[in-house]
């Protein structure tokens, strides 16, 4: 894999160890679909080259960025607080958000988090078009937009 960009992960764990995301450089394939590779070093399962595939090489590359941040998000060792990424400014950490736009509708929902259990929101605040759901603990979990089309940022609307 010829290399275009990695990033070093610190697992907070005993010993402290590292993980290391690599993204190659995308190639077309001789089927005319171009693929991605990245490759995930220091997490549980992740120790060998995959790719993604796409009709570009924007596409591929666009796609591995995203199995990369679904792997990382929803991995054990994230979800239990292991994971994190020293250099970035603790009050501007990037956080990933989880968007289901159901077009027929024209409804949106924003997630905090992967998933949210049936019974997990016990509070709701609705405004218009807006209904925000809160856990038990007063956290925000979701965001439902009726009439996303007008009211989501068009970067989500893809």
């Amino acid at each position: 894999m010829y290399e275009i960009a990695h990033r070093t992960l610190t697992l907070r764990t005993e010993p402290l160890r590292e993980v290391v995301v690599t993204i190659g450089l995308p190639i077309e394939e001789p089927t005319g679909e171009w693929s991605c590779p990245y490759r995930i070093d220091g997490l549980a399962g992740w120790e060998h080259d995959r790719k993604a595939t796409g009709v570009d090489s924007l596409q591929a590359l666009e796609l591995a960025m995203a199995m990369v941040r679904a792997a990382l998000g929803g991995s054990h060792e994230a979800k239990e607080g292991w994971l994190s990424w020293d250099e970035e400014p603790a009050d501007r950490r990037p956080h990933t958000v989880y968007v289901r736009w159901e077009k027929e509708h024209d409804v949106a929902y924003i997630a905090m988090k992967h998933e949210i259990v049936p019974g997990e929101a016990v509070r709701q605040t609705v405004s218009e078009d807006v209904v925000l759901d809160y856990g038990e603990s007063g956290e925000l979990l979701g965001v439902e937009l009726l009439n996303a089309t007008t009211s989501m940022p068009s970067e989500m609307r893809i």
